[in-house]
């Protein structure tokens, strides 16, 4: 019987110990999940809004594009609107930037380079940084001075930003 009291109680203070050790875990990762939001200036769950690119200049790669569509190979909803931008990009200047590497990025390239100009590998990525684009697709309305006037992830509310 001593020993069963004795292994109840080493269990239990055990089970004290990992308790404390837990706390203290959860502790030092609220201190840095607080220590990363301030370095990066905004909440991890904050969504993107593509609305804080309105007012840029375009760079020199995008110099002259009205239309302009950020794409990336590991996004299936770059695929989908691929074609909607071709379409949506005839008859205008518009540039594709289509970031990663590889045969995803030459079927967005073939898809959208019939009607625009078409950037990828390290230029699309210096690209797509230098303008501060975080989501994809991003789509991207410039006026003739370069300036961009309109931002979405969706041509539609493109269309509808630009009317307005």
């Amino acid at each position: 019987m001593p020993f069963l009291v004795a292994a109840v109680v080493f269990f239990g203070l055990l089970c004290l110990l990992n308790l404390l050790v837990t706390l203290g875990l959860l502790r030092r990762l609220r201190e840095h999940a607080a220590e990363l939001e301030r370095l990066s200036g905004r909440s991890a769950f904050m969504p993107y809004d593509p609305g804080v690119l309105v007012g840029r200049t375009l760079p020199e790669a995008a110099a002259g594009a009205r239309l302009v569509g950020f794409f990336d190979v590991g996004c299936d909803t770059c695929h989908e609107r691929a074609p909607q931008f071709a379409e949506a990009a005839e008859g205008q200047p518009a540039l594709a930037v289509v970031n990663g590497d590889g045969a995803k990025a030459g079927e967005l390239a073939a898809v959208v380079g019939g009607v625009s100009s078409v950037i990828t590998g390290e230029e699309a990525g210096r690209l797509t940084h230098a303008l501060g684009v975080e989501a994809f697709p991003t789509f991207l309305r410039a006026d003739p001075e370069g300036r961009v006037v309109a931002a979405d992830t969706e041509l539609a509310g493109l269309a509808a930003a630009t009317t307005a």
